[in-house]
């Protein structure tokens, strides 16, 4: 029996919850839960045997054999070593962080040190086989490659960013073009799946990223381009809400307790 823990109690951490309480993550055992909001972990431990504890350093304590983050990226930068350290795999939503290249090798050091692993869920886009693929294919033969994401979003999705202005309630607009790492540092809390498909390709420095506002559009569309000698791959993806990030958590841990394995 697997153990984990849910950092983050909010609708994502919901989600996982109510899949675990559902049956739908034989195998695992949720020991833990834990939310700057006391309250929040607390509902999400109701019907089982977790905790709901009130620190990081409590949670690692517990030696969980994962733990899913569906916070922020602020948390994840708190917990992600400690956790490496004591060989607690993570399965984290707030990919973004990945974007900063010193966290990130940090956090591939520590886990080759201790055995633990870093998951990195498919989130809102999908496809990462085949990129990663291609992307091998590339390196190995020294093809050039391309890789890019295009996303239309609605613009009251960019309200309270730099990039919003009142036009693009009536207007579409490009309103930035640049590479991913550019894009998370605008928008830190909604371009993880941006860092998500460059890590899976050719980095967040080189991987391209253009985000389309569209008035009254709902959620998220993400198109994925990949392109190198002989190959191309495209992953287009539509979301009305931020609902399948969870369910892809859901689908990693049913993966990794599976006696077939996707990838």
């Amino acid at each position: 029996m697997k153990t984990f823990a849910i950092f983050g109690c909010g609708h994502l951490g919901k989600i996982v919850y109510k899949a675990y309480m559902d049956g739908l993550l034989e195998g695992y055992k949720l020991i833990a839960t834990y939310s700057l909001e006391k309250k929040d972990a607390e509902a999400l431990t109701k019907g089982t045997e977790a905790k709901a504890v009130e620190s990081i350093d409590e949670a690692i304590a517990l030696k969980p054999d994962f733990i899913i983050e569906t916070a922020a990226i602020a948390l994840l930068k708190d917990f992600a070593f400690k956790a490496l350290d004591e060989g607690i795999s993570i399965i984290p939503l707030s990919i973004g962080a990945f974007a900063d290249k010193e966290f990130k090798e940090t956090a591939l050091e520590k886990a080759k040190k201790s055995g633990a692993k870093i998951y990195i869920p498919s989130g809102a886009v999908g496809g990462f086989d085949v990129l990663k693929t291609i992307s091998l294919m590339a390196e190995v033969n020294s093809w050039d490659i391309k890789a890019k994401i295009h996303t239309h979003k609605g613009p009251n999705s960019l309200k309270n960013t730099p990039l919003y202005k009142d036009a693009l309630q009536n207007n579409e607009e490009s309103v930035f073009s640049g590479s991913t790492k550019e894009a998370i540092a605008l928008l830190p809390t909604k371009v993880n799946v941006a860092i998500a498909s460059s890590l899976a390709t050719i980095g967040p420095e080189k991987a391209q990223a253009e985000i389309t506002s569209v008035p009254a559009f709902i959620g998220d569309d993400h198109c994925i381009t990949v392109e190198t000698e002989g190959l191309k791959a495209v992953v287009d993806i539509y979301s009305a809400n931020s609902d399948i990030a969870a369910w892809s958590v859901v689908t990693l841990m049913r993966n990794l307790n599976s006696e077939m394995i996707f990838f």
